[in-house]
């Protein structure tokens, strides 16, 4: 099989855990109180790094029968990794790590990894046709320390010789790891020892690529003056040598070592604020990787390696801060004037919008995140509110019904609140649909959260729940509300972009103020990005195609990233609906509708009042939104 034949292009072996990163910068690890859950481990980083830079990566290893497992799993998968030989280990669990930010110095953190699942790796775990569908092979260091693992690993790189893969070891000196330190002791990043040196000399001749830090090259080539462990390691392999020396860049090394540094070429890195230096390296590899596989040359390979550590070092987390090629190659072709990479807008927008887990090509959104109606209803029919979310859980039995029915995988969506809506919330999340949750004070002008301060609201929230943000604007507002309702707005986004969480901007012209005119909300959309706020979906009411043109080409020029917009209903008969669905389907931007009373309004009037039982609710609810997904669809046929 020759190498433009291969289905993958890399496969990596080693680490793979889950790492609980503190979210409390400054504090001790004793006093941190809450993590943020990444994917993690060297190799499982590499092997996530290298899909986002465009690499069709695998990962061979092996996670445990476990959440933590089926995490790792997902996640790779989601960017496209292929885990065919990703093993559940039902005797082991998966890895962990803890990790403190102190600061820019000190990093404390702990590996639980006492027989953890990915140290089961074992020669009868190699599979020959699976290492030869490949190019090459990436394998760190850690997986030397130990007799089954190292096996499994000389087993691979034996095959791959046999058939021409490239190799690469990461060398990832974790001494803790071999045993060198005390169980808790994660952070000491060195201590000498013959036995390690003489562990990874004698395989240092199966890489065609050896990468480490000056301290992890002191390992492999036994002397703590760099130049001479790395003469050490030409004698033991004829690989590319390529030594990171931190912020100043790395130097790759191709033939004999000189005798001082003053005759090597630097290839330089890239000046940063340092928040956290854990993972830079298997952000560098991965970047390497990318420029090594695709014969781009040692510079460019560099420049990608570098420019990838230095992004990871300025923000939280690992996997989850590596750039994607987008990302990445709009910095490289820009790094001359970004001098602070993690504080410019524009990359940072770029890392938002190129790293979302999940996409949408077409949304049929039920939305019943409705409060104040629901319990004017309630008041009409004499009975207690307490009674709406019980309701609630019934609309959803009747959405998940029309979903099932209508075949709406990835495409199925709903729209419900915390105030009556928590247990429909509870039940359908995890379970693949959109689910966006309302922020506003219902009817609110101007603009008030309904729950209190954005950041206490969203700390709770699962990442999977869209923010959705009603606004009764309009652009001849005075000067005051405009002020009120902007900077309200802007502080939303700027929540979402710290929690991560996508934003949906929900704008409608206030009935307050007759003055409707459709030009209106091109006129407010492109105030809003003015602002700088770019939501990763909107939600407008029916408009015309002429106005569905002119928005969509102000959304292309603002944020090309954005998802899209969504239909509202305002309540609208079937017929108005039909037609709105008839204009908005012609304009691409469009993904889909999100509404609600026309779906449930007289079928739950109907049941608070006692004239309709459980199951004829759901029946109704059910019918109604198959009505709608099928106007939707005779409006855009679904691909």
């Amino acid at each position: 099989m020759s190498t433009q034949q291969k289905r993958l292009d890399v496969i990596c072996i080693g680490r793979i855990a889950v790492d609980f990163y503190g979210q409390q910068i400054g504090a001790r690890l004793e006093d941190t109180n809450t993590f943020s859950k990444y994917l993690g481990g060297s190799s499982g980083n590499v092997a996530y790094g290298t899909a986002i830079q465009g690499l069709k990566s695998a990962m061979l290893a092996r996670v445990g029968d476990e959440h933590n497992g089926r995490f790792l799993r997902e996640e790779l998968q989601r960017v496209g990794v292929d885990t065919q030989s990703l093993i559940t280990d039902e005797s082991r669990l998966t890895g962990m790590v803890i990790l403190g930010i102190k600061d820019e110095d000190t990093f404390p953190l702990i590996f639980y990894r006492e027989n953890c699942a990915d140290m089961g790796l074992i020669p009868e775990d190699i599979r020959e046709e699976y290492i030869a569908s490949s190019r090459a092979v990436a394998v760190t260091g850690t997986h030397l320390s130990h007799p089954d693992t190292r096996a499994a690993v000389l087993k691979a790189l034996d095959i791959a010789r046999r058939h021409g893969l490239r190799t690469a070891l990461d060398i990832d000196y974790r001494p803790v790891l071999w045993g060198l330190t005390s169980l808790g002791d994660g952070e000491t990043r060195f201590i000498e020892s013959q036995h390690v040196t003489q562990q990874l000399q004698e395989v240092l001749h199966y890489f065609d690529l050896v990468v480490g830090t000056e301290e992890e090259f002191h390992i492999a080539g036994g002397s703590t003056d760099t130049l001479t462990a790395l003469k050490n390691v030409r004698q033991a392999t004829n690989a590319t040598l390529v030594c990171k020396r931190g912020p100043l860049g790395c130097v790759v090394f191709e033939d004999a070592i000189p005798d001082s540094w003053e005759a090597t070429r630097l290839q330089s890195g890239v000046r940063v604020e340092v928040l956290n230096v854990l993972g830079a390296g298997d952000a560098f590899m991965s970047g390497l990787l990318r420029g090594w596989l695709n014969d781009e040359g040692w510079e460019q390979a560099c420049r990608y390696a570098n420019a990838c550590g230095a992004l990871v070092v300025s923000r939280h987390g690992c996997a989850p801060a590596m750039p994607t090629k987008e990302e990445l190659d709009d910095f490289l072709a820009r790094d001359n004037e970004v001098k602070r990479p993690d504080l410019d807008a524009r990359l940072n927008h770029l890392h938002r919008v190129t790293t979302r887990k999940q996409q949408w090509q077409e949304l049929n959104v039920f939305a019943f995140d409705h409060r104040k109606q629901l319990a004017d209803m309630a008041r009409e029919a004499g009975v207690d509110e307490a009674r709406i979310p019980q309701l609630k859980t019934l609309l959803l039995k009747g959405a998940q019904e029309a979903a099932a029915e209508a075949g709406l995988e990835n495409r199925s969506g709903i729209l419900a609140d915390t105030t009556y809506g928590q247990k429909a919330l509870n039940a359908i999340t995890g379970k693949g649909w959109w689910i966006g949750r309302p922020i506003e004070l219902p009817g609110s002008r101007p603009l008030r959260l309904e729950h209190g301060n954005i950041g206490s609201q969203l700390i709770d929230w699962p990442q999977e729940h869209v923010v959705k943000c009603l606004v009764f604007y309009h652009p001849h507002d005075s000067a005051e509300i405009r002020q009120q309702q902007d900077e309200l707005i802007l502080d939303v986004w700027r929540g979402c972009n710290k929690s991560g969480h996508e934003l949906l901007l929900e704008v409608i012209l206030p009935e307050s103020n007759p003055d409707h005119q459709e030009s209106y909300y091109h006129e407010m959309l492109t105030h809003f990005y003015s602002l700088g706020i770019q939501p990763d979906w909107w939600k407008l009411p029916p408009l015309s195609l002429a106005s569905w043109q002119s928005i969509g080409q102000l959304i292309e020029k603002n944020d090309p990233h954005c998802r899209g917009i969504l239909l509202l209903g305002l309540d609208a008969p079937e017929e108005k609906l039909k037609a709105g669905f008839a204009a908005a389907a012609q304009a691409p931007w469009v993904k889909g509708f999100a509404v609600g009373r026309t779906i449930f309004g007289q079928p739950s009037r109907q049941w608070l009042q006692g004239e309709l039982d459980d199951q004829s609710l759901i029946n109704q609810v059910k019918s109604n939104y198959l009505k709608l997904i099928r106007y939707w669809r005779e409006a855009r046929p679904a691909k």
